[in-house]
């Protein structure tokens, strides 16, 4: 080869090398003055918001939930065990602390390694600053050139970032951006979700695993794939040594440990207060929207890392949900035994077209102008679908119309607990499923309260001036004006006709009978007064019936009327939410003080109230609290079930918590066969009483189950000493009629005159 071909070859050469510079250095340039798309400058650099989880706390702040769009929670350096970063970098970036955001050392290898020779064993050449870089901006798409042209923009981004945070600062926003499997963004929320735990708890050997995991997020997973996301723990571990981050006495006794993954889940439909965390969503959304920061910009519950405080108590959450799901089950293998092949999700065709025609996909079908046939047909195909039981998840071939039926028949329930002092709302249960049946009965439902509203008819008498001796006969009688209703006080025994009872009695006993009586003396106006002095908003009907609970209330306005019992007469609002901190930890809602408003009945009224519902626990329709649950509680409380056994009811009262249990299906149509079942006492009362139980274990309320109400005074003992029940006498029963029929006086001004009568004056007191 002559000099001169060589001098030329050399030529060549030297010509494509600096074209070859040129080319990269106008490809470099392009990138940095944003040919392929703008770069982020220092200043958006210096400003980053990153989208974060807002937390929503219990009382004791401890963890119920989160509201994300990616789960993320941010954490500062402080937070970061140190074995924890030393893995991050030995596995990562062995470098990253002599280096400003690339490490050419690392390119040159993966350059001549990966792309020259075709190692694929050479690694990455990014460091953690160009991984934080693609983390937070992302990665475009511009066909052939998309890897340079990202590659270049994360080295310049890097380099920024450099310029502006600290490598401390650094490594803590990488941890809070880098991606998990399961839609799971940052170290925090990752730490909670596969260890239960937070970062600061991490030890060793789950540090390790978590940044193993940043290789392949999903293959790593150490809840779907252990063995191998153990493998890689221990190679990060290797790592560790190799740098001199620990020692091989450290690596060995660390590898030798078996992964253990404590699993927890934040999926809004599972987990703990899954109806309360929702109803709690959508109220916070109504506060922020009428909220603003400072720049004019909306709060965003899923990106803003708010977080919300609330007065749940999550032990009594778990203890009121274990109650729910005990009972219930039991329940609903009640209810399916009592109805047999009888049952009306199998029987009532009518029920059931009425059902089907209510389904979504039927109205869509038949928007679609599908003909009946052809809906019906296609509402029958049976494909493999997954079916809510007690017992666990039901995979079965099922058509739309065999899921409907199953799902008719399942009995749905509502419980909340409350602080009558103050109306903290402490345990919520708003349904018996919530990923299948969504409908919270806690606060969206209202149903008929049956006999819990009788309470608030004997408060009215006695605030009109009636004595609690006054005695009622328990005997039927029907109301002519009100198209010949006859209230019945349940039972098949015969009703002695000459018998009566006191307040006392008539109200631990539920009877229905004296309930309509007591309301048609003290007036229907004056109990619906006294009923919204109680706190009940909702219309109530100006009819006899309304003493027997044919109102309909949602839970939280109902119990928030019975909290005046237990709180010096006084009606305490429900309430949940206390506080709301934006993520710097500035409080942008502050709940103001619990409503308290005027006394809405008398001290007097309230303690005999307390003595006659103490009786509806000791020895009336409520006594097995006492007999089958053996609680020893101090226990005031009222029963409830309404016509046909559609709805059971319970409320538990006492000194420092208030409890309401509603049990009903979600169709009306479909109630209870049978009232042994189907009375509040059986359907409703278990889970309060369940509750109490797992309460009454727990040392830690103590100041709720050993609370006792004050001892009456001698004027309320007095005003209650009197016989429960008595027979008319001889004479009575010789010169008084027995009135069968009458008509129902509403006790308007029109009306008040005939109060006089002989049948007033006989059911005064008598001296015994």
């Amino acid at each position: 080869m002559s000099l001169k071909f060589k001098k030329s070859w050399l030529k060549v050469l030297l010509k494509l090398s600096l074209s070859g510079i040129i080319l990269i250095l106008l490809f470099w340039f392009s990138v940095y003055f944003g040919l392929w798309g703008k770069l982020p400058s220092k200043e958006d650099i210096s400003n980053i918001k990153q989208a974060e989880a807002s937390l929503l706390l219990d009382a004791n702040q401890e963890l119920l939930g989160k509201y994300f769009i990616f789960d993320r929670q941010i954490i500062e350096h402080k937070d970061l065990p140190k074995h924890l970063v030393d893995a991050l970098v030995a596995t990562e970036d062995v470098r990253f602390y002599e280096h400003d955001g690339v490490d050419y050392r690392s390119l040159f290898r993966v350059f001549f390694k990966s792309i020259l020779l075709q190692n694929n064993s050479s690694g990455g050449g990014s460091t953690i600053s160009q991984q934080l870089a693609k983390n937070i901006y992302g990665r475009d798409n511009h066909g052939w050139f998309s890897m340079p042209v990202n590659k270049t923009k994360e080295m310049i981004i890097a380099t920024r970032f450099e310029d502006l945070y600290s490598k401390q600062e650094i490594i803590a926003m990488y941890l809070n951006t880098v991606p998990f499997s399961e839609n799971v963004f940052g170290l925090e929320s990752a730490s909670q979700r596969f260890f239960s735990t937070t970062t600061n708890d991490l030890d060793l050997s789950q540090s390790a695993t978590l940044i193993g995991t940043l290789k392949a997020p999903h293959s790593y997973n150490p809840r779907l794939f252990p063995e191998r996301s153990q493998l890689r723990r221990d190679v990060v571990l290797q790592q560790m040594e190799k740098y001199q981050y620990i020692t091989k006495a450290v690596r060995t006794e660390t590898s030798e440990q078996s992964l253990v993954v404590d699993y927890r889940k934040f999926n809004h439909s599972e987990g703990t207060a899954p109806y309360f965390r929702e109803k709690v969503r959508l109220d916070v959304k109504g506060i922020l929207d009428s909220l603003s920061t400072a720049n004019s910009e909306s709060y965003n519950l899923y990106k803003d890392g708010l977080t919300i405080h609330t007065t749940l108590d999550i032990d009594m959450q778990r203890y009121a949900e274990t109650a729910m799901q005990q009972h219930l089950a039991f329940l609903q293998s009640q209810l399916e035994t009592s109805y047999g092949k009888r049952a009306p999700w199998i029987t009532n065709t009518s029920l059931i077209e009425k059902r089907i025609k209510d389904l979504p996909l039927y109205r869509r079908l038949k928007k679609q102008k599908w003909s009946e046939k052809a809906i019906m047909d296609s509402l029958k195909v049976k494909t493999k679908k997954s079916l809510f039981s007690w017992e666990g998840e039901i995979i079965k071939d099922a058509s739309v119309i065999d899921s409907l039926k199953h799902t008719m028949k399942f009995l749905n329930t509502g419980f909340v607990a409350v602080n009558p002092k103050s109306g903290a709302v402490k345990a919520y249960v708003g349904g018996i499923n919530f990923e299948r049946f969504k409908f919270d009965h806690v606060s969206a439902s209202k149903r008929q309260v049956g006999s819990t509203f009788k309470p608030i008819v004997y408060t009215t008498a006695l605030e009109k001036g009636m004595d609690a001796c006054t005695y009622y006969p328990i005997k039927e009688i029907t109301y002519t004006n009100q198209k010949g209703w006859t209230p019945t006080n349940g039972g098949k025994e015969e009703v002695d006709r000459h018998l009566n009872y006191s307040f006392e009695k008539a109200l631990s006993e539920s009877v229905n009978t004296i309930a309509v009586k007591v309301l048609e003396d003290v007036g229907v106006d004056a109990v619906i007064e006294q009923a919204q002095r109680m706190g009940i908003q909702s219309d109530l009907p100006r009819v006899p019936s309304l003493a027997l609970g044919t109102a309909e209330l949602s839970m939280l306005e109902l119990i928030g009327a019975y909290t005046s019992f237990a709180n010096e007469a006084h009606v305490s609002k429900p309430f949940y939410i206390t506080k709301i901190e934006d993520k710097a930890g500035k409080i942008i809602y502050q709940r103001s003080n619990s409503y308290i408003g005027t006394e809405a009945f008398s001290q007097d009224t309230r303690q005999i109230m307390i003595e006659m519902m103490k009786s509806t626990i000791n020895s009336g329709s409520a006594r097995r609290m006492r007999s089958t649950y053996g609680l020893d509680n101090d226990l005031a409380g009222k029963t409830g079930t309404t016509q046909n056994n559609k709805d059971g009811w319970f409320i538990g009262i006492s000194p420092n918590l208030v409890m309401a249990s509603w049990v009903g299906n979600d169709d009306h149509r479909i109630g209870f066969s049978n009232t042994t079942i189907g009375q509040g006492a059986n359907s409703a009362l278990p889970t309060v009483a369940l509750f109490l139980k797992q309460l009454n274990a727990d040392s830690k309320y103590n100041d709720i189950t050993k609370a006792k109400f004050e001892t009456p005074s001698e004027a309320i003992i007095a005003a209650l000493d009197c016989e429960q029940e008595k027979r008319d006498g001889f004479l009575k029963r010789l010169f008084t009629k027995d009135q069968k029929e009458r008509e129902f006086d509403s006790g308007t001004e029109d009306t008040k005159k005939k109060k006089k009568s002989i049948f007033s004056f006989l059911k005064k007191k008598e001296k015994q």
